[in-house]
């Protein structure tokens, strides 16, 4: 080789360290993607955790979310009887079919206040399960709101765990 070819030559250099910071946009996805699972895992343990499968609970507390989704539409009279016959199963899954057959009217009503731990005021605001189910439909009309109330407070107690449970 001659001194003016060796003199053009350069050593070798290695490539440049990959960053490992700012990551590409894969990355972020996949860390996005990983916490939104990790979000919904515990959302889902949590939600098990506390309705059970299989549990009455989680059985009341569904068709009182359907009834309360179509409670606009459905005739005031069934509506009230749908309500008035869910919170009746529950009745029964609490306390056994030989205790919670007996209950009606005020006794009833009674009841539903005793054991629910948010504190409503059934025997006040839940007349009209007495009435409304059996009222013709020009007079049951203007229940719906409180129907609707009713439900609301029902799905709070189905949410609750423990409370009183006076019988």
């Amino acid at each position: 080789m001659t001194p003016q070819l060796a003199d053009q030559l350069r050593d070798i250099h290695g490539l440049d360290a990959i960053p490992w910071w700012p990551l590409a946009p894969g990355w972020w996805l996949l860390a996005a993607l990983g916490v939104l699972l990790i979000l919904a895992l515990v959302l889902l343990l949590r939600n098990l955790r506390r309705y059970p499968a299989g549990s009455w609970r989680r059985d009341a507390w569904r068709q009182l979310r359907t009834l309360r989704q179509r409670g606009r539409s459905l005739p005031v009279n069934q509506l009230a009887g749908e309500l008035s016959q869910l919170l009746r199963r529950i009745a029964v899954a609490r306390l056994g079919r030989e205790r919670a057959a007996g209950l009606s009217g005020e006794r009833w009503l009674q009841w539903l206040q005793d054991n629910d731990p948010a504190g409503f005021q059934w025997t006040t605001r839940g007349k009209v399960l007495l009435s409304l189910p059996y009222a013709p439909p020009d007079q049951a009309r203007d229940g719906r709101e409180q129907l609707l109330v009713l439900i609301d407070a029902a799905l709070v107690w189905t949410e609750r765990r423990g409370g009183r449970r006076r019988v």
